[in-house]
């Protein structure tokens, strides 16, 4: 069985766990204050042209969320998100356990608008009543979203203009970042990203890493006491090094993208396979992720040779089922995945 239901089903890429093992006699200090995490964070800086940026390496992506947004926010405020993002569907309450609630908001593909934004705070602000409400503080996105789609630099620009003129903060979950940078279809770069936006993350783990988010502060208001906020929520790995060391590799030679750019690539494979063969899909992907329509039947016979995610049932009585590739998806196991397209 070769699993086709998750980004992050390998280990990481063969350079980190070569430089993992060159160094792993060396000794250093702990909790990230050492030479290796000192040049993943340079390097960090330099590959978005902002060596104002202050730089955080963290272990996992539900604990990035949290600590970003437990450092951005007071205790009455909360966040705007899109319905089916992650802090709001796949981290079992994570935000509001920490104390602020999560606003979500309808969307078709899995992205929000600024005029959308620009009409949740209007609302807010014109409320008489708006002392006993959660005041909206932060709006979150992710890039690429939970549904493959992705955001473009003008998107992105008129998002950030309209949190701006309002005192919202934008934050970009970038779990999956590579995997949107990496695309054919995206017009934005890594500089693009840091210039518009307060805070976001290059992710580590689904994208070639054992583990591992770099958190990138842009907006001066929010580096204050990060650490000891990111230390309270037992964010701080003893063993830094290991972040450190792991983002020095993927973000020398612009090996993060190259790496994701694979997985975009075996996506479009799958794609236009299933394209050729007249399958439809919930929305349009540019990404590593693609949500095809299936029957029962037809899910259960591709799920005899491969490992899928049946994300939803559909009214019609079919399946919404993804298939993501990843930085390390083998070219055979693509092809016989649509060698076996055609026979459904």
């Amino acid at each position: 069985m070769y699993c086709f239901n998750s980004d992050y089903t390998e280990g990481c890429h063969p350079a980190i766990l070569e430089k993992l093992i060159a160094t792993n006699m060396v000794q250093t200090t702990g909790y990230g204050m050492d030479a290796y995490c000192d040049e993943a964070r340079q390097l960090v800086k330099e590959a978005c042209n902002r060596p104002d940026a202050d730089v955080h390496l963290l272990v996992g992506g539900t604990q990035t969320n949290l600590v970003v947004i437990s450092a951005a926010l007071r205790p009455h405020q909360a966040v705007l998100a899109s319905f089916p993002s992650h802090i709001n569907t796949h981290e079992a309450g994570a935000i509001e356990h920490g104390g602020h609630r999560v606003i979500p908001l309808h969307t078709d593909d899995g992205k929000l608008t600024a005029s959308q934004i620009e009409a949740e705070w209007i609302k807010y602000d014109t409320d008489p009543a708006r002392e006993h409400w959660a005041q909206p503080k932060l709006v979150y996105i992710s890039q690429s979203t939970e549904v493959g789609s992705m955001y473009s630099k003008a998107e992105l620009e008129a998002l950030y203009a309209v949190c701006k003129k309002y005192g919202l903060y934008l934050f970009i979950d970038g779990a999956r970042l590579g995997y949107a940078l990496g695309s054919p279809d995206s017009d934005l770069t890594l500089e693009d990203v840091a210039n518009n936006c307060d805070v976001f993350y290059i992710g580590g783990t689904k994208c070639g890493l054992l583990f591992g988010e770099a958190v990138v502060i842009l907006n001066n208001a929010l580096k204050p006491d990060f650490r000891s906020i990111a230390k309270q929520n037992g964010a701080i790995l003893a063993k830094g090094r290991l972040l450190g060391i792991q983002f020095g590799v993927v973000m020398k030679n612009n090996m993060y993208i190259e790496i994701c750019r694979h997985a975009v690539e075996q996506a479009y494979k799958v794609r236009d396979a299933f394209l050729a063969n007249g399958f439809k899909f919930i929305t349009e992907s540019p990404t590593n992720q693609q949500f095809v329509i299936l029957t029962p039947a037809q899910y259960e016979k591709l799920s005899q040779e491969f490992v899928l995610s049946l994300i939803e049932y559909l009214p019609d009585g079919n399946y919404s089922v993804r298939i993501c590739t990843s930085w390390a998806t083998k070219d055979e196991e693509v092809d016989r995945l649509i060698a076996m397209i055609p026979e459904l």
